[in-house]
């Protein structure tokens, strides 16, 4: 299981790690809470569906929202910085996208979701384009994306 390999970065770091979910609905922080020792590294988990929490539970700018769209990578930079520094996490992480099947633009396709990964001080952002593959699976892909993503960046 991917997270197991988060969950052991973590431990072994004596990291904290946050999550600030809008598509995924939780199914990231739940493939955390899947694995044995979870508690010892997940401080907290909030889904931010709506562009008022965002702004109210994780500091995102309404200027951003308004400039970028929620699905951007601003957006979802702030919501990883915003989740970290509200719960003192060493990692948090944002989730922005369009899981489907409508919601889309040409700019902004069906699929695409952005990311915020705040490590120890450091954002890195990014934006995948999953496809039209269906709601629940680019919701699956956006979590697979995230733990591959954290092993990443918590192994330098």
């Amino acid at each position: 299981m991917l997270a197991e390999k988060t969950v052991d970065l973590l431990m072994g770091k004596g990291w904290k790690i946050a999550f600030a979910e809008s598509c995924t609905g939780g199914l990231a922080a739940a493939a955390l809470v899947d694995v044995p020792n979870a508690s010892a590294v997940l401080d907290a988990s909030i889904v931010t569906y709506a562009n008022g929490a965002k702004i109210k539970y994780l500091g995102v700018m309404q200027e951003s929202i308004e400039r970028q769209g929620v699905v951007s990578e601003e957006v979802a930079g702030q919501m990883a910085v915003g989740v970290a520094r509200a719960n003192a996490a060493d990692v948090g992480v944002g989730i922005s996208g369009i899981a489907g099947p409508g919601g889309g633009t040409p700019d902004k396709p069906v699929g695409m979701v952005c990311f915020g990964f705040f490590v120890d001080g450091r954002l890195t952002v990014r934006t995948v384009q999953f496809g039209a593959a269906g709601r629940n699976a680019v919701r699956r892909a956006s979590v697979e994306y995230v733990y591959r993503t954290l092993e990443e960046l918590l192994a330098d």
